[in-house]
């Protein structure tokens, strides 16, 4: 049997595989993709900033650059996270107008870097979690279980992270 070559009539391509880091919050399994993660940090002191939004958890001194740091769990699900021994800050880049700002994520654990076909990628349901699906880019089918896989640019929305307690106390009371 002769060799087949990619593009050639008879051959088969191989499908494209993403890579993802893993990570838990909420007791959920999440990934991003791992070209958005700059590193990974262990959770040393913050700084809170007062009148800021629950989710950002504080700041933080990246190599003497001022880089603040989201609770994600407090961020999906309006819970403050439990620091623990196994949490972690995930360092991203995220466009912030046309620059690129560094930016924590404080997670839960982190797990392990998995590469999932993109034919294993689908779209997140309607309904089924606990997390709003404005944060869910897709569900990916890893083996028997699915992993969630969030969209950074919502996750790190700047727009709903500078919002202050103040004017989000006055949203809700607009509503009521």
């Amino acid at each position: 049997m002769g060799n087949i070559v990619a593009g050639q009539p008879g051959s088969v391509e191989s499908e494209e595989t993403l890579q993802y880091l893993t990570f838990t919050v909420l007791g959920e399994l999440m990934a991003i993709g791992i070209l958005d993660v700059k590193e990974i940090i262990e959770v040393g002191s913050m700084t809170r900033i007062p009148m800021t939004l629950d989710c950002i958890r504080g700041v933080i001194n990246l190599r003497g650059n001022v880089v603040p740091v989201i609770d994600l769990r407090s961020r999906l699900a309006d819970q403050p996270s439990v620091l623990s021994k196994r949490s972690c800050i995930v360092l991203v880049q995220v466009k912030v107008e046309e620059e690129y700002q560094t930016m924590g994520m404080l997670v839960d654990m982190v797990n392990e870097i998995l590469e999932i076909p993109e034919t294993d990628l689908q779209k997140a349901p309607d309904f089924g979690t606990d997390i709003d699906n404005e944060f869910i880019d897709k569900m990916a089918r890893y083996h028997d279980e699915f992993i969630i896989l969030l969209n950074i640019a919502r996750v790190f929305s700047i727009d709903d992270l500078s919002a202050t307690k103040v004017q989000q106390h006055l949203a809700l009371d607009n509503l009521s």
